[in-house]
Formats: C-alpha cells, structure tokens, sequence
C-alpha cells in the first residue's frame, strides 16, 4: 500500500513539475517556440519522463491549458456561493472570470496559444466543461427567476462566453477593467432583468 502511494506521489510531483516548466516557457515564448528538451531541463526531469506521462508537447500543452481552465472555474465557483441571488451570482461570476483572466500568461494560453495549438473544437468543450459551463447555469438560474422565457440559453452562454473572452483580451492589452466591470454588468442586468 506505501509503495502505491508513493509512486502515485512521485507521478503526481513529476506531473505537477513539468506543467509547472511547460506554463512558464509555454506564457515567456509560446507554444511554437517552446522545446521539449527545454521543458525537461527546467523541469529537472528526464525526457523519458515526460513521453511515460504525456503523449508529446501538444498533450503536456493541453494538460496545462485544461488546468488553466480549472483555476478559472475554481475563482468562478468561489465568488458565487450557492445562496446568492442568481443576478448578483452572474455578475460576481463575470467579475471573478475578469479576475482570473488577469493571472499573468493566462489569456495568452486560454484565448491566443489554446485555440490555435488545440484547435476550435477542442477549446470549446473544454469551455463548456469549466466556465462555460458555469456561465450556463448561472443563466438557466437567472432567466428562471426572471421574467424572461424561450430565451436559447446555450446559444446566450456562447455569446457571453464571447464577450467575456474579448473583454479579458482588452484588458489583457492594457483595457480598463472597470469600464469592462461596468459593461458586462449592464450587459447581466439587462438579461436577468
């Protein structure tokens, strides 16, 4: 059983090393310009290590993107406890989102290296398992408690996912986040109305 536990340790500490080596290099010079052998050494890990747990730079690549994901999700799920009202979980989440977008390298892995790297169709469901997902239930929860129905709300959560995504990029660029703050509140006030 010792023995069990220790590997699965050791697995989780190399894992958790070479995502750690793979972000930095991955957010300082991009997917395209970043090497294995690089990866590796500044991992302290052997390149034998990184093919026995990822396929190849490209699976390491999403394995980072996907835990990217996860903290966004995570700051999402944090800023909107369950008994807040669903207008105000919307907008915390929105806020939360345009936050954790802000940890440095993020949007360039999540909106500029994710999409072209892992391709449209991979990003996406990726969106729609962590804060899509999230954006969606905070919608279905607002638009039950409002006084508007038959809205498609997969189709709203895709366009809001949009202009959430666009507003971190802006701010990314060097964008009031306030002014965004301010906009994507207008924007939830005026659906959960």
């Amino acid at each position: 059983m010792q023995d069990s536990r220790s590997n699965r340790e050791r697995t989780e500490k190399t894992k958790a090393a070479l995502i750690a080596a793979a972000r930095a290099l991955f957010v300082e010079k991009g997917y395209a310009e970043t090497s294995t052998p690089e990866i590796v050494a500044a991992a302290g890990i052997t390149r034998g290590a990184l093919y026995h747990h990822y396929e190849d730079k490209r699976a390491l690549f999403r394995a980072v993107v996907r835990q990217e994901a996860l903290a966004v999700t995570r700051a999402i799920e944090q800023a909107t406890p369950a008994q807040l009202p669903a207008r105000d979980a919307l907008i915390a989440g929105s806020n939360a989102y345009l936050d954790a977008m802000r940890v440095n390298g993020r949007t360039r892995l999540l909106l500029i290296e994710g999409p072209t790297v892992l391709g449209f169709t991979e990003m996406k469901k990726l969106d729609e398992e962590t804060t899509t997902l999230t954006l969606r239930q905070g919608l279905q929860a607002a638009l039950r408690h409002g006084r508007k129905s038959g809205i498609p709300v997969d189709a709203l959560a895709d366009i809001l996912s949009a202009a959430f995504d666009r507003a971190a990029l802006a701010i990314d660029a060097g964008g009031d986040v306030d002014r965004y703050r301010e906009a994507i509140g207008h924007m939830i006030e005026r659906i959960a109305e």
